[in-house]
């Protein structure tokens, strides 16, 4: 057996890109997230998204205001508004491809075209097509509907992006026929016609065709009309469990396509079962009686009858098969009735061939297991969480079950924190990673914590791609040291130094500030590397100057505390934290040889504001100008009255005077 795949198969470009788009909405943790419709036609990607939380609506207006993903096969405009009016925010994932042919309609409708769709009137990318029609257009899905347009003119023929091309010409052709001024736009899409055509090259070079996707999907549906056409051997899968295995056996030459809303994981598990089919021990087996069958295999049967103790199954084999109670489920609850019905074809695990009274001893319980087992080594693979639940307390951990099947999380793997008690976390649900599996000794090592810290460090992601310098934020003092205090802005803390805090110089933070204050405060500087960010809070206050200004003016009177003397003169801070400077020369009127005569430290005084340097931040006071000037007593000259004679006798004496000087000076010159 030989099996080939087709070139083209699988996730098509615009798959790719809404099944990105919804895991990235998903990654957001945003609350109410759904899925307007089946984002892709593959149940089982839709399964996947729904135990992620992706909750398909066919109706939002009583949902909760949320965040709505829009299918990739679009979506009716007016649809899309009212959404936003409710609220919910709109995720686009539409086709690219779909959001062009949008445009190509507008444009003709614009210029008066009727527009004709060739495609299926119930399926969702031609009822969100039909919103970028305008009022005259019409859809067409068969031959006989074609040749009714007649008689018309302007038309404009575009294909749902799914068709088969041959049948869009077809019908392309008939209609133009029949009315004027016709354009066909061929608006398949080139990934449809592409995997159509590789569907058909192989199909015509092969014994037997396996075409995998969703029932659903039109396009996978198109290419099991290819295969039919050109090979007589076509079976159509969702996944490998829908094949009938002992036909493929016939086959020596296997082909296997898919649709474009097929992804990757489930070719592989249909070539990986494919592969395993081909080998020739297992051949062997099927080719030489499809009645052998053996213990501990897999095989289907059909159910001939349930009652309240066991289940009798048809296996193909010389005997019945039979299930009892415990062989069930692995919920010891389910009765058989719950569970089967008459006429139902299941997987069943052969135990032994015969239990003493001819019957083939089965277990559906087993298939249980081994499949849950293959969803967790695919998981596994995947890097999918998976849901713990906690059982008892282990040496060096705890033991938890996953769909039934013991796993072990050590003691380090719990919580990001140390944990001493494990008494809380028994009969808890935890979401955990696989960090570890050995499917051949059947062991799991499952991880909370990873969880825990990817989570921790994507909000510290989030919260450092926010932050800038310069941004002003809010925060709460978390712990206050002598070097700085710690602020909360969220997610993150940040360091606010004790010298950006005031500034006015203190000696702790804690002069100032307390924890469980909220604060506002200024990003001074960011480093990722180092995980620190250093806040300024001084930096978004006034300095202390500045209030100075806008508050006093030259020849104001203010009251301030001596803080310091010098002979000069003595330094006076007032209520702003700034100094002022009184002069020696402007402490009193009377003269001192020093400040500290008169002044002394914390003593209070009021000034005079009587000069202000804003370039050099500089005041001078005055308290003399504030102070009377002392009183100037003035002297009176007496002068005393001499009597008349004493006056006479005084001029005779000052003229004899006279002449004796006058004498003197003839004898000299003589």
């Amino acid at each position: 057996m030989k099996i080939y795949i087709a070139n083209n198969a699988g996730f098509c470009f615009g798959v790719k890109r809404a099944v990105k788009l919804a895991e990235k909405t998903l990654d957001s943790n945003e609350k109410n997230i759904y899925s307007y419709g089946e984002l892709i036609h593959n149940p089982q990607v839709v399964e996947r998204f729904n135990s992620k939380g992706l909750k398909v609506i066919d109706e939002f207006e009583n949902e909760k205001e949320g965040t709505i993903v829009l299918r990739s096969h679009g979506i009716h405009p007016t649809i899309k508004e009212k959404m936003k009016s409710l609220g919910h925010k709109c995720v686009d994932c539409t086709c690219p491809v779909l959001s062009n042919i949008y445009r190509k309609i507008e444009k003709r409708v614009e210029k008066g075209y009727e527009i004709v769709i060739v495609g299926d009137k119930n399926h969702p990318e031609i009822q969100a097509m039909v919103g970028y029609c305008g009022e005259k257009y019409c859809i067409i899905n068969t031959k006989e509907e074609a040749e009714m347009i007649k008689n018309k003119k302007n038309l404009y023929i575009i294909s749902q992006t799914t068709n088969l091309v041959e049948k869009f010409f077809q019908f392309s052709d008939i209609i133009k026929s029949e009315n004027e001024n016709v354009i066909i736009e061929n608006t398949i899409c080139d990934a449809t016609s592409k995997r159509q055509n590789s569907c058909e090259e192989l199909s015509k070079k092969v014994d037997c065709m396996i075409v995998i996707g969703g029932y659903n999907s039109s396009n996978t549906n198109k290419l099991f009309d290819v295969a039919k056409k050109y090979c007589k051997n076509v079976y159509r899968i969702e996944t490998f469990l829908d094949l009938p295995l002992k036909d493929m056996v016939k086959y020596k030459k296997i082909g296997l396509t898919a649709g474009a809303s097929t992804p990757d994981w489930l070719i592989e598990e249909v070539v990986e079962g494919m592969e395993l089919l081909s080998k020739d021990e297992f051949m062997e087996q099927i080719e030489g009686s499809i009645k052998k069958i053996y213990p501990r295999e897999v095989v289907k049967g059909t159910i001939i009858y349930v009652t309240d103790t066991e289940v009798m199954v048809n296996i193909g084999y010389r005997s019945d098969g039979i299930i009892k109670l415990d062989e069930l489920s692995t919920d010891p609850t389910k009765r058989p009735k719950d569970l089967f019905h008459e006429g139902q074809e299941i997987d069943v695990y052969v135990i032994k061939l015969d239990d003493g009274e001819g019957n083939v001893v089965l277990s559906a319980k087993r298939v249980e297991s081994l499949k849950d087992w293959q969803n967790l080594v695919e998981k596994f693979n995947n890097k999918e969480l998976v849901e713990a639940e906690i059982i008892k307390e282990v040496k060096g951990g705890l033991l938890a079950t996953v769909s039934g099947i013991n796993a072990f999380i050590p003691a380090s793997h719990i919580t990001t924190n140390f944990v001493k008690d494990f008494s809380p976390y028994i009969g808890q649900k935890l979401e955990c990673e696989i960090i570890n599996l050995d499917e051949r000794k059947k062991k799991i090592v499952l991880s909370r914590k990873v969880i825990e810290e990817r989570a921790i460090q994507e909000k510290l992601d989030l919260a450092w791609s926010k932050l800038a310098v310069g941004d002003v934020l809010k925060g709460k003092v978390r712990k206050l040291t002598d070097f700085g205090a710690f602020v909360n802005l969220g997610e993150v803390d940040g360091l606010v130094h004790v010298s950006d805090i005031s500034w006015n110089r203190i000696k702790y933070p804690s002069d100032i500030l307390s924890v469980g204050d909220e604060i506002e405060v200024t990003i001074l500087k960011l480093n990722r590397e180092r995980n620190r960010i250093s806040l300024g809070l001084k930096q978004l206050l006034k300095k202390p100057f500045e209030l100075f200004l806008e508050n006093n003016k030259i020849g104001d009177v203010v009251t301030g505390k001596v803080i310091n003397l010098t002979d000069f003169g003595a330094f006076v801070k007032l209520k702003e934290n700034v100094e002022g400077l009184v002069h020696v020369s402007q402490i009193s009127h009377e003269h001192i040889e020093k400040a500290s005569d008169v002044l002394s430290i914390d003593q209070e005084v009021e000034v005079k504001i009587i000069n202000i340097d804003e370039e050099n931040q500089k005041i001078s006071l005055s308290i003399k100008e504030l102070l009377s000037k002392p009183q100037v007593e003035e002297k009176e000259e007496i002068v005393e009255e001499t009597p008349v004679e004493e006056k006479e006798e005084q001029v005779k004496f000052e003229n004899q005077e006279l002449d004796n000087s006058i004498g003197a000076l003839l004898d000299i010159e003589l």
